[in-house]
């Protein structure tokens, strides 16, 4: 009997590994990102729809913080610099979501998803640069300053800590960039994006 359940555990564990999301094969591309995964591109539409945050800005900003892992986490933190203590910190899936933060995004919107889940993760980031752009007034076409904002908290933002983090802002420059090479491919295949989905 007890053989049998730990057999049919296993079983489970291997049938959700294969139902995992692969990273995209070429991350440096929107268009085939979304030629790979055309649900993505329907995803993000629907969240710069909602929120108003561009897709090429999403997409810069979730390419960085998990490089499209679904179930991303962050590096494991160690207690006398040799032994394992937890991680550094409660960050995880597609858009690197902490638990204080995710939890306010639930209880405001109503949205009971996942972290690891690409459609919650990228209404998670519209719902975060919107809010940002409310409290902070950073346009959401400003990638450098809303993932500075994203990666700090709008509170330490405001505090102005990633002046002390030359490594941080050099980060979000590199976001800034690949948002602006997003946004151009994007608008090579946009067309051929929408064709493919039917809706328009």
């Amino acid at each position: 009997m007890k053989q049998g359940l730990v057999w049919a555990l296993m079983l489970m564990c291997v049938i959700l590994t294969g139902c995992a999301t692969a990273p995209p094969r070429d991350q440096n591309n929107l268009c085939n990102i979304f030629r790979q995964y055309p649900d993505w591109y329907e995803d993000s539409l629907e969240m710069q729809e909602k929120y108003g945050t561009p897709q090429h800005v999403a997409m810069a900003i979730m390419k960085q913080e998990s490089s499209f892992i679904h179930d991303a986490l962050p590096p494991r933190d160690y207690l006398l610099w040799v032994i394992p203590w937890g991680r550094v910190s409660s960050a995880y899936g597609y858009a690197q979501a902490q638990d204080p933060v995710w939890g306010e995004y639930k209880d405001g919107t109503g949205n009971g998803g996942s972290r690891d889940n690409f459609d919650d993760a990228m209404m998670f980031i519209g719902w975060y640069t919107d809010g940002t752009q409310k409290q902070l007034g950073i346009s959401k076409w400003d990638t450098y300053n809303q993932y500075l904002a994203y990666h700090e908290g709008r509170g330490g933002f405001s505090r102005g800590t990633y002046r002390s983090k030359p490594w941080l802002m050099q980060v979000a420059r590199k976001v800034e960039q690949q948002s602006k090479v997003y946004g151009a491919q994007l608008k090579q295949c946009r067309a051929e994006l929408e064709e493919d989905t039917g809706w328009f």
